[in-house]
């Protein structure tokens, strides 16, 4: 299997005890950019008025500048909100939707945002499609026609992951952005796992709105991550907490009715936002786009000898461009999933989660930095091991 460097092990804060495959759920913040984040809060104890009322917003826009150079855009159009589900309820909540107007979505997406759409379509009558995407995926030309086939006259918008959570399948939404374009179509992007496991450029992309998380593989702490909305699109966008940044307020004002109306919640520590651009310079001191490369390579080798083991094909192509350091592989039918997740914990001390979709079972595969071959090893003698005695 490739190497991977040790010292990155040392530079997170993980326990050393614990095998950490599951990256994937709330991230891992590196020694030095948790050291930052607690300088940031205890500037902020230091005197608490100063730094919320006279010097807060300069230091936003400063960290907002890091971030939008990061993924290629405009720093106005971006707003830091807590986590990827808080964008996409500012944007769901925003809409002025009719009844009837259609949400076509995939049957992928994460469940916390597939109740945000259901509940506003409650209030509103309009309709959220879940359009079928069945695994094993086909060419990335046949998973665009099949999601294109649940658009209709009257879908007013598209809401779609990036890479998804349940099935880790990064979907070619460049294609499906273009042709929503052409037709129309407002697009709303769940990114919740893609900056920093992926190159993103969000001027390029052509996303009208694009909500992704700093703290998961960008390895920001807890609690940051970001809006963004295409200027043309920006007026659509209403508070989902309304504070002192709305209506007429020289205090809170930026200048951007966008950033005025969402990044102001109120008394909130925002040092988590202040601390994205110590992340940024962490990959870029350690050559991230190398170590994403290595943790691929190691994951798709992980992926093979699973096959191999449970005789179960991939449910990715053979092609690239479907996982990239996150990824599913399908478990035999096993009876009882939580108690294999159990053993794996307490006789193998690895964190890794299995995952129940559309009747099939998985277990989901996270590889960062501070992974190393010998980790994945022990998932494989693990799983050698406890598959045959838990059918």
């Amino acid at each position: 299997m490739p190497r991977l460097p040790a010292p990155l092990k040392q530079r997170f804060l993980l326990d050393p005890d614990v095998i950490f495959l599951n990256h994937g759920s709330f991230g891992a913040c590196p020694r030095p950019v948790f050291e930052c984040y607690q300088q940031w809060q205890r500037r902020l104890e230091r005197q608490p008025v100063d730094f919320m009322i006279n010097r807060l917003l300069g230091y936003l826009q400063e960290a907002r500048t890091h971030l939008a150079a990061y993924l290629h855009t405009a720093a106005d159009d971006l707003v830091f909100v807590p986590n990827a589900t808080f964008g996409v309820n500012v944007v769901a909540r925003s809409l002025s939707l009719a009844p009837g107007d259609e949400i076509l979505s995939t049957d992928h997406e994460y469940g916390a945002c597939d109740k945000i759409w259901q509940f506003v379509c409650r209030k509103t009558g309009a309709v959220y499609k879940r359009q079928p995407i069945p695994l094993p995926l086909g060419s990335r030309e046949q998973t665009v026609q099949q999601f294109w086939q649940g658009v209709t006259g009257r879908t007013r918008a598209i809401f779609i992951s990036h890479i998804t959570s349940s099935t880790a399948v990064q979907f070619p939404i460049e294609t499906i952005l273009r042709r929503a374009r052409q037709a129309g179509i407002l697009t709303i992007v769940d990114g919740a796992h893609a900056p920093g496991q992926i190159p993103l450029d969000l001027g390029a992309l052509g996303a009208d709105f694009y909500t992704g998380n700093c703290h998961k593989w960008m390895m920001a702490p807890k609690g940051a991550a970001f809006l963004y909305a295409r200027p043309e699109v920006q007026s659509l966008i209403e508070p989902l907490v309304v504070s002192w940044g709305w209506g007429e307020n020289p205090e809170f004002d930026v200048g951007s009715p966008f950033l005025d109306n969402l990044q102001w919640l109120g008394t909130n520590d925002p040092s988590a936002y202040l601390t994205v651009p110590e992340a940024i310079r962490f990959m870029q001191a350690h050559d991230w786009p190398a170590v994403r490369a290595r943790c691929h390579r190691l994951l798709a080798e992980t992926l093979e000898r699973i096959s191999a083991l449970t005789g179960l094909p991939s449910i990715y192509p053979a092609l690239n461009g479907f996982f990239e350091q996150m990824a599913v592989a399908e478990l035999p039918p096993i009876p009882d999933l939580e108690t294999l997740k159990q053993r794996l914990y307490a006789e193998y001390r690895i964190e890794v989660p299995l995952l129940n979709w559309q009747g099939r079972q998985f277990i989901r595969i996270s590889v960062q930095g501070y992974n190393t071959p010998d980790d994945l090893e022990t998932l494989l003698q693990a799983l050698e091991k406890l598959l045959p005695v838990s059918f």
